[in-house]
């Protein structure tokens, strides 16, 4: 309530500015709005979403995740022009920064509860309010997405392999709708401009947890039930406790990870009969098994992007830390569980 009360407040005062961002609406990602969310709600995500049309979307490296933008004929929101870099691509970073300092200066009119914006974090995307909330503090990362009416491009052929899982006429739904692109610094760019947009399919994503079933019913009220949603949480709860030990180590570990190997794990076993509701403790360590293995390769493919590999080579040491880690959770009972 406190959230929607304070994002609700800001996405008024920003449409109700003049210009470019006054089409935005709110989408909820993440884990609290998949359900999937493992201890206190104190995390949410929100997309606040701006629909561009008539755009032309350049690779700006060979991951197939990151994009230039740029508009192929003049863009009805006219406000968006003063956001082109002198080559004419949509600047992510000139966006981000107009709409953080929007955010900064709305936060101070609201009244009933105590709202501020985080330091910027290098690299993110997202700008992060603190929401007092005593005796603790909410965090809310909000992330500018554009929705483009865009076929979905090259790179992401041969992915989202749910054919024998979810079904080819669901597959085929999904690559009809819209494409998301976040406003996310590409790293491996040779001159970092801050002109990158990357691909996000968290609409896609959140459809496919809640969606899940290989039969219709599956988890329905009256249908039988399954454990991967318990097998996603585990994982996420398992990283996050380990990252909580070690800090350092695994700072480069997210929750993308461990939900990127779990579609992989509902692709290799499609059926819902894998995945009996009573079967949690086998389904999650089978689960494990998969990650522990990327994590032994430094492969761990995108799951809409099967080029782009979201474990990199020169951070090895690390996979091989977590791999070791995990391991010793799985052959003495997940001693992490039990703290």
């Amino acid at each position: 309530t406190l959230v929607n009360g304070v994002v609700s407040h800001l996405v008024q005062a920003i449409r109700g500015k003049d210009g470019c961002f006054s089409s935005i609406e709110r989408q909820s990602a993440g884990s609290y709005y998949e359900r999937v969310k493992i201890s206190e709600p104190n995390e949410f995500d929100i997309m606040l979403v701006m629909p561009v049309e008539r755009i032309q979307m350049d690779p700006s490296d060979d991951t197939g995740a990151f994009y230039y933008v740029s508009f192929k004929r003049a863009p009805k929101e006219k406000g968006l022009l003063k956001f082109l870099d002198e080559d004419g691509k949509l600047s992510a970073f000139k966006m981000l920064q107009a709409l953080r300092e929007f955010i900064k200066q709305e936060v101070k009119n609201i009244k009933d509860v105590e709202v501020t914006v985080a330091r910027k974090k290098a690299g993110s995307p997202a700008i992060t309010l603190q929401i007092k909330n005593p005796p603790s503090e909410i965090s809310v990362d909000i992330i500018l997405t554009l929705e483009v009416q865009h076929s979905w491009p090259l790179s992401t052929q041969g992915g989202l392999k749910i054919e024998q899982w979810l079904g080819t006429k669901v597959k085929r739904d999904m690559r009809f709708r819209s494409l998301y692109l976040v406003a996310k610094q590409n790293k491996t760019e040779k001159v970092l401009r801050g002109n990158t947009w990357r691909l996000s399919f968290s609409h896609i994503e959140k459809d496919m947890i809640t969606n899940h079933g290989n039969s219709k019913t599956c988890c329905e009220s009256d249908g039988p039930k399954c454990c991967r949603k318990g097998c996603l949480k585990l994982l996420k709860y398992l990283l996050e406790q380990l990252k909580m030990k070690h800090p350092k180590e695994l700072e480069k570990f997210c929750s993308y990870h461990v939900k990127t190997a779990f579609f992989h794990s509902c692709v290799t076993w499609p059926n819902d009969s894998d995945w009996h509701l009573g079967d949690l403790d086998h389904c999650f360590q089978q689960c494990l098994g998969f990650f522990v293995d990327c994590l032994q390769k430094s492969q761990l493919t995108h799951f809409f992007i099967p080029q782009y590999n979201l474990f990199s080579l020169e951070d090895k040491a690390r996979h091989h830390f977590l791999s070791r880690k995990i391991s010793h959770e799985l052959n003495n009972g997940f001693p992490v569980f039990h703290k």
